[in-house]
């Protein structure tokens, strides 16, 4: 049987970085982002990316429109850009209007004072329980600056369980 709290315990045990994840409308100028943390690498050839999205998120719905995402790498001390993108787009209005920013290949949003970024494409996604599992190829990269990288542990934050 399932002890819950064990299982609520043990899985925020599980490291993660923190990430913006920047979206892009299929058509237009729309632009969203979003704090990730449940990504992955998955395969070195060819470079794929997992990244877990809430499936009832405005977000969700542009990466299976635009078939595109890009993750920014945020730096240790960038807790407050993080939390930042946590909230919805409808509560906070344009996340990006006080954050430099920059449109990558893909058309996604890039965040200038990251340590880097990737940008993918998406090749596959698995739709199961509240988040979908979305399979990115990396089709760009860059790195801005060197640095450690945010962790959900330091934040104090749980994301999981």
């Amino acid at each position: 049987m399932l002890d819950k709290d064990a299982k609520k315990t043990i899985l925020r045990k599980i490291p993660h970085a923190l990430y913006i994840c920047g979206v892009k409308a299929k058509e237009g100028d729309g632009v969203n982002g979003f704090t990730a943390s449940w990504v992955m690498q998955a395969s070195f050839e060819p470079p794929l990316i997992t990244n877990c999205v809430k499936s009832d998120s405005g977000s969700h719905a542009m990466i299976q429109e635009s078939g595109v995402f890009a993750l920014s790498f945020l730096a240790a001390g960038q807790k407050q850009l993080a939390q930042q993108f946590f909230k919805p787009q409808h509560r906070v209005g344009n996340k990006f209007e006080e954050v430099e920013f920059y449109l990558g290949e893909t058309g996604c949003p890039i965040i200038q004072e990251a340590l880097g970024y990737v940008e993918c494409q998406v090749v596959a996604a698995v739709e199961r329980g509240d988040h979908t599992v979305f399979v990115g190829e990396v089709i760009a990269a860059g790195v801005h600056r060197d640095g450690e990288i945010l962790d959900l542990a330091s934040t104090g934050w749980n994301y999981g369980g």
